[in-house]
């Protein structure tokens, strides 16, 4: 009977304990269990409809897709990368990748050789910009989709790629070039020199490995070879790359120690503070960092530090807002995730990025922002600085904005082509900086143009078209026919007439796709400065000393911009 009692007390206890830990696990693993029951949601769905789904199915594309949709609820950045990908996503971060050095465009079926880069393989084989590309080592180009191209092109350095090559407008127009590919590494400084007598000027176009080293040196040889008393450091369209790269950057001219950006997440392994450990080329030398709407991410922290700081003054546009840190993480099969663990912050305190994703322009940049969601921050001289998206510039100058006819003439790869016959009827053309298309061939090229499909519409017609709608909605259309007949009469573009009204800045795109033939990148950027209206203000601001340093100081307004700028 005693014994009875001892195991039926036992039991007791061992039901409590049983109870709490059931309590215990509920109130510890609920998260778990959603996670666990979702995934079996999830992995049972998949199995029926790859089942019973009426036509048949591709299992990796489905996956892809639904992996893709999840991410894309989250953050523009959060990404899924499969294994086919990953020669990519290192180039993105390396700016490094076995292959034969140019990029391609898609042409109705086919890829076409769009530039080939100065002094690499491709350029030395002998291709040129325009080639068509029909097959690769035997292996049919038509069809296919880009990235499949560019995956039969890159392999292993030194080994060899064949090219069967229709050339427009050559009298063999199928012609095969071998390529020996190699180890392409992308200068993140495609360009600097001098824009006058003591202004230099440095484009960075990417944030890969080395972008640190690459303007120092751009820098060192700029002061102490061509004289530059000032420097403007182009980071316009720069889509960012490596933090660490951008730290290298501000660390050409702020001195050793200096805090340039620090990161808050989640996960405190992400917490850091990133500093400058190396000794700077120049604090002193007059800085101008050049912006827009598609300088993003570390061109933002570069651009941020250095207004922070009041290192430098900034021209141009809002920049993109990109503020979150992205950090990979191995999956199974060579597959990756680079997930958002963290935003960055600059030295004044304030978050690059934008803070509300509903006010987005339609590349995606900063667009309106609220004034309840801005804060006021103060930089080391105190001026006052707001967050809320990207950096605001001290001197803000817009670009000047393409007509309908020249957007349309460019899109649809007209210039591209012309400067594909131009090449092959001129041998040699006058240096980028000299180069332009004379009125003759600017006619040439509206022959050129003569049976070709450049339609387009104007903006004034795009109202007018939306007018036309609302009123025939509402029943006034037949009221006020004659009258919105005789709008569209007096709206309607002229194309011939548009091609002379607009002429200027044809000519001008015109210019620099014809120079890149002969004088690739370097060439093409030297002739994008010759009529840069952001460019002018920029050494505007570097040729008067003491509207730069009056900039600099608290009070000054940035809304002043012209002012500024002369």
């Amino acid at each position: 009977m005693k014994i009875f009692k001892k195991k039926k007390k036992f039991f007791a206890i061992g039901a409590l304990v049983l109870v709490l830990s059931a309590v215990t696990l509920v109130s510890f693993t609920d998260r778990d269990f959603k996670i666990v029951k979702s995934l079996d949601i999830y992995y049972t769905l998949f199995r029926e409809l790859n089942m019973y789904y009426v036509d048949k199915t591709d299992p990796e594309k489905l996956v892809k897709t639904s992996i893709d949709g999840m991410l894309s609820s989250l953050d523009p950045y959060t990404t899924y990368i499969p294994e086919s990908e990953m020669d990519n996503f290192k180039f993105m971060t390396t700016g490094q990748y076995g292959g034969i050095g140019a990029l391609i465009r898609k042409s109705d079926d086919y890829a076409v050789i769009s530039e080939p880069y100065e002094s690499f393989p491709a350029q030395k084989a002998g291709l040129q910009a325009g080639d068509i590309v029909l097959k690769i080592d035997g292996v049919s180009t038509k069809g296919k989709a880009l990235d499949k191209v560019s995956e039969l092109l890159k392999g292993t350095p030194n080994t060899p790629v064949e090219l069967l090559i229709k050339r427009p407008y050559a009298e063999q127009k199928e012609k095969k070039f071998t390529v020996t590919r190699e180890k392409i590494t992308i200068n993140n400084v495609p360009y600097y020199g001098m824009v006058s007598d003591s202004i230099g000027y440095i484009r960075l176009s990417n944030f890969t490995s080395d972008a640190g080293r690459d303007v120092k040196n751009a820098l060192i040889d700029l002061e102490q070879n061509m004289n530059a008393k000032s420097v403007i450091l182009d980071l316009r369209g720069n889509p960012g790359g490596l933090l660490v790269e951008a730290v290298n950057v501000a660390n050409v001219f702020v001195p050793e120690g200096q805090e340039i950006v620090s990161t808050k997440g989640k996960v405190k392994q992400w917490d850091a503070v990133y500093r400058t450990t190396n000794s700077p080329v120049d604090t002193k030398i007059p800085l101008v960092v050049l912006v827009n709407r598609g300088s993003a991410s570390a061109s933002e922290i570069v651009t941020g530090s250095m207004q922070d700081l009041d290192r430098g003054v900034i021209v141009g546009e809002r920049t993109f807002g990109k503020g979150l840190v992205q950090t990979t993480r191995p999956l199974s099969y060579n597959a990756q995730l680079k997930v958002t663990t963290a935003k960055y912050y600059i030295p004044s305190g304030r978050c690059i990025q934008a803070l509300d994703y509903s006010h987005r322009n339609p590349d995606g940049s900063v667009g309106h922002i609220p004034d309840s969601l801005i804060t006021a921050f103060k930089t080391e001289n105190g001026r006052t600085v707001y967050d809320g998206g990207g950096i605001k510039p001290d001197i803000h100058i817009a670009p000047d904005q393409l007509s309908n006819i020249t957007v349309s003439l460019y899109a649809k790869n007209f210039m591209f082509n012309y400067a594909t016959l131009f090449h092959s009827q001129h041998d040699t053309i006058a240096p980028p900086t000299k180069f332009n298309l004379s009125d003759s061939q600017y006619n040439d090229f509206i022959s050129f143009l003569q049976g070709k499909n450049f339609d387009y519409q104007t903006s004034s017609e795009a109202e007018l078209q939306d007018l036309i709608k609302t009123a025939k909605q509402e029943k006034y259309y037949q009221l006020a026919r004659p009258e919105f007949d005789s709008l569209k009469v007096k709206l309607a573009h002229d194309k011939n007439k548009d091609l002379r009204t607009f002429q200027p800045e044809i000519k001008e795109l015109l210019d620099e796709e014809i120079v890149s033939r002969y004088y690739y990148q370097k060439g093409k950027i030297k002739c994008s400065l010759r009529d840069d209206p952001q460019l002018d203000g920029a050494m505007g601001v570097l040729k008067n000393p003491e509207k730069y340093r009056a900039i600099l100081q608290p009070g000054y307004n940035v809304n002043d911009t012209l002012e500024a700028a002369r």
